[in-house]
Parts: C-alpha cells; structure tokens; sequence
C-alpha cells in the first residue's frame, strides 16, 4: 500500500509504512469541523496527510487564540505516545483535507509494540513543545505586523497553496488582536 502524506509514516522502515495505515481509516477533515475539546478523552488520533489543524487556547469567553498548527508533518492525539488520555487544547480543522484517523486503543498497542513509531511521536511533541515556546514568545514580543507575517506564512506552508481565503475576523479571532490592527498591519504587509 503506498503512503501519501504523513511523515511520521513516511520516516517508518518499510515494515511500518506498509503495516500502520492498514490499521487507519482514511477521513476526510471539513474546514471548521472540532476534532478535539479541551479536557476530552481522546477516541482517535490523527495523522494528517493534506490540510492543518488549528491549537487553540480558550480564556473564559474569549474566541480560541491560536497557539500552533499541525499539518502532515505530525499528527493529533500525539499524547497517546505519554501514556496520557485527555486533550490538553482544543483541535479545529482550518485546512479541508485528508488524515489517516487510528483508535487510541490501536495507537496504544501499536507504540507498544514498534520502538520505530514510538520515536515519531515523542520527536513530533519535542518539535511542538519548540514551536509553543516560539508562538509564546511572538506573542509578547512582536508587534502585529510580524505576527500576522509568521502566521500567514504557517499558513500557507501547511495548506500548500498559493493562495489563502481568510476574514478579518478570522484573523483578529487567531491573534487576539483588535480589527483596526489587522487592518493596519495586512496593509503594510501589501
């Protein structure tokens, strides 16, 4: 069976490129559809193969701000590699696509028994815990027109497109920045 798109499939031996997704379902993932809620038992994992999930932080009733995106380069639910079950952030689809989902039951049993699918996810969550540091520290330390540079460029590397279909509000609501700075900063960026 040939892999398209994931690369935490892609880096297996052969062995596992062939065996894993025979394990999966392949689903397809609808832009604006909840994969996860915060504190929620995780049923499935996903190993993304076109599109990208949004991370969000919620704070009392404030919209989600987005703290990292995950596209084919790893995978929803990598958690499971911890021995942990509960979701940590909520999950939004933001890029339509495809994913390889997989029972946290079956990913369970799985990492137990490959030494070389358990690296993956343990080298995926090392990268995220990287990437979380980076966004915190955007956060605090940049003005708008940087942040909203790094997040359109995220954006279009995992959706793979030339061209991004995005609202103000969208963009306001990711940030957590008022319209008029979004405003002002995509028409410096223009």
């Amino acid at each position: 069976m040939a892999v398209v798109g994931n690369h935490l499939i892609e880096r297996l031996p052969e062995l596992g490129r062939q065996h894993l997704p025979g394990q999966c379902a392949s689903v397809s993932l609808v832009s604006g559809s909840a994969l996860f809620e915060r504190g929620q038992a995780t049923a499935h994992a996903y190993l993304l193969k076109i599109g990208f999930v949004s991370l969000l932080m919620q704070i009392d009733h404030h919209p989600g701000l987005e703290i990292g995106m995950i596209g084919r380069e790893g995978m929803l639910g990598a958690q499971l590699a911890l021995g942990r079950t509960d979701n940590p952030l909520p999950a939004l689809v933001r890029g339509s696509g495809l994913a390889w989902r997989v029972s946290a039951a079956v990913l369970t049993a799985e990492l137990a028994r490959s030494a070389a699918l358990r690296q993956n996810p343990h080298g995926f969550i090392q990268q995220r815990l990287g990437q979380l540091a980076g966004s915190v520290a955007c956060q605090r330390f940049h003005m708008i027109g940087p942040r909203l540079a790094r997040w359109l460029l995220m954006n279009q590397h995992h959706a793979e497109a030339a061209s991004l279909h995005i609202t103000h509000e969208l963009l306001v609501s990711l940030l957590g920045v008022r319209r008029v700075g979004v405003t002002t900063a995509a028409g410096a960026l223009q």
